[in-house]
């Protein structure tokens, strides 16, 4: 039988009071007639239909040991539940279990959750990135040209994927997620945004090596943007094309200025905004590509559906988040 909850033992002291009989209410909440009459017999006693106070079993870790959870998970957040629980023994000598650890960590506003995944800082990248973030914490980021490459594949595999099965399932067809080599090819893409407009995309022909970098995207695209507008910084990041002497050479030759860029910064572009709503709106299609010319023609068609947006204004904000975290990782 169902417990009743605090609003149905209500209704039913309201029904009782307005002529209804024990077994009729009873019926009504699908309960036995003795909870309706252990309800009038405890409302009587105690003036409540509050359950009675029960002891129940004592907890088996002290507050001494509810600290000491607290402690060693904020002091170190990679080990598991069940590792502090055999690093422990309960009261009375009882061992403890995973479900403990877990609650006792609930309990202070503690939860498991996936850590966010970031590229290694060394000593070195943080000076670097510091001193970059104080150089740049005051310039006028409308006249900052920012580009950057991304891939695309066909197959999108994605970690966080959950399906509902029963048990013995396991393997069904319709239960198992098939994963394709490198996810059944790509390609490589390029763009550029700024305060006031943004390229069009740019799909690579094969690997992207600093020869092809010069041929099919600073002579064809950035070159014509600065040759147009006056005034204008490039931002591109230490790729090893980007950084490449013939690189340099080739853009000092073109009057093209270039933003230094720290090595292995905190990703502070903000063209990364665009290849999520990219991202997104490939996957939202009705048809998904399957080969990798339609994977091509999905990307600039969506590419071209994208409004501008004028993500360079959050730059300023980028740059505080880096000094504000101690020139760690940011949620940029």
């Amino acid at each position: 039988m169902p417990r009743l909850t605090f609003a149905q033992r209500n209704q039913a002291l309201g029904l009782l009071a307005g002529g209804a009989t024990q077994t009729e209410v009873a019926r009504r909440f699908n309960v036995a007639d003795s909870t309706i009459t252990r309800l009038v017999t405890r409302v009587n006693a105690t003036g409540t239909t509050a359950d009675r106070p029960r002891p129940g079993q004592p907890r088996i870790t002290s507050v001494r040991q509810d600290n000491y959870i607290r402690q060693r998970h904020l002091r170190n957040r990679f080990p598991t539940a069940h590792a502090t629980a055999n690093a422990m023994v309960g009261n009375r000598g009882r061992s403890v279990h995973r479900d403990t650890v877990i609650n006792r960590l609930r309990e202070c506003g503690i939860h498991c959750r996936r850590p966010a995944r970031c590229q290694a800082l060394t000593q070195r990248h943080r000076l670097e990135s510091q001193r970059w973030a104080l150089n740049n914490r005051r310039r006028q980021w409308d006249n900052v040209v920012f580009s950057d490459e991304s891939r695309f594949n066909i197959h999108h595999a994605d970690g966080r994927v959950r399906i509902y099965r029963r048990r013995n399932e396991r393997f069904a067809n319709n239960c198992v997620s098939e994963v394709y080599p490198y996810g059944g090819g790509g390609v490589m893409v390029w763009a550029t945004i700024n305060t006031n407009f943004k390229s069009d995309l740019v799909v690579c022909n094969g690997n992207l090596n600093t020869r092809r970098y010069i041929d099919q995207i600073l002579r064809p695209h950035v070159v014509p943007i600065f040759r147009q507008r006056q005034g204008l910084t490039f931002m591109h990041d230490n790729a090893r094309p980007h950084t490449a002497i013939v690189t340099r050479q080739f853009l000092h030759q073109n009057n093209v200025p270039v933003l230094q860029w720290p090595a292995c910064f905190p990703d502070c572009n903000p063209i990364e905004h665009m290849w999520d709503e990219l991202d997104s709106r490939l996957r939202q299609r009705h048809h998904a590509p399957n080969t990798v010319d339609e994977l091509s023609q999905a990307l600039l068609e969506e590419w071209n559906n994208i409004p501008r947006r004028n993500l360079c204004t959050s730059m300023t904000r980028r740059v505080h988040a880096v000094l504000n975290s101690n020139v760690g990782h940011t949620r940029y």
